[in-house]
């Protein structure tokens, strides 16, 4: 081959590689900048991931909130639920109870106008201790049976509570003023009543004294020999002097 011609294939061989590397170079670049979009790309994806990961734990822990206030709620609405069981019974209870009042007052009420007449007949036997104050009484226990306005409840309470003061005028011993009639005459005395064993009455001028003999139902004169001890129980009753033995009319019991 002629040196022209080895020169002209140098040059066609140079001019080839040449080409060649020029084709390559711009595949690397190609190549780089496609990695690089896949590197974009994976990044951007990742970061959606973890965006989607946070939100998932967000929304997990909402949902163990949820979860958790749902028991808690089932748990204090047995609870409610058991408290309105008990509720209701006490209710029916009561609706019982006011079911049967009317029942009860119908054994109650002829009770207490049984309980006032037995009463009234007990003073009307008894000795005459504080007799006006007592018969007033059973009168305002009459006149409460008839008022609408008062309880039932009130007035068993009113005639108990008589009952207690009757019980109490047999203990102790009292002095009050009052008046007796003597022959048709009123007098004013001082009364002295040791509980329902004796009373007495003491003229004002301590003068004069009388017993009530509850067999007779009447007043009769004390003798001379009781005067002193009937001023000495008057003032004993009304603390004036200590309390001592004294003597005293006192009928035995049979």
């Amino acid at each position: 081959m002629s040196k022209r011609n080895l020169i002209a294939s140098a040059v066609v061989g140079a001019l080839a590689l040449g080409s060649s590397a020029v084709v390559s170079a711009d595949t690397l670049n190609d190549l780089h900048l496609e990695e690089s979009k896949i590197h974009v790309a994976a990044a951007n994806s990742q970061e959606k991931i973890n965006n989607l990961y946070e939100q998932s734990q967000e929304l997990f822990a909402e949902y163990r909130a949820v979860v958790d206030e749902t028991e808690n709620l089932k748990v204090y609405n047995d609870y409610v639920a058991t408290l309105v069981a008990d509720q209701q019974r006490s209710v029916d209870s009561l609706q019982r109870q006011i079911d049967g009042i009317e029942g009860v007052k119908r054994g109650v009420v002829p009770l207490m106008f049984r309980m006032i007449d037995s009463l009234e007949k007990f003073i009307d036997l008894d000795i005459p201790i504080n007799l006006e104050e007592r018969k007033d009484r059973v009168e305002r226990l009459r006149d409460i049976m008839g008022n609408s306005n008062v309880t039932t409840s009130e007035q068993f309470r009113q005639v108990i509570e008589a009952y207690q003061i009757e019980n109490q005028y047999g203990r102790g011993i009292r002095s009050y003023k009052g008046t007796i009639d003597v022959k048709g005459t009123d007098i004013t005395v001082d009364f002295f009543n040791l509980g329902r064993t004796a009373l007495i009455a003491l003229s004002l001028d301590q003068k004069n004294a009388w017993v009530w003999d509850n067999d007779a139902r009447a007043w009769q004169v004390l003798g001379d020999e009781y005067l002193s001890s009937v001023v000495t129980a008057v003032r004993m009753a009304n603390k004036l002097v200590p309390a001592d033995l004294i003597k005293l009319p006192i009928k035995a019991a049979e």
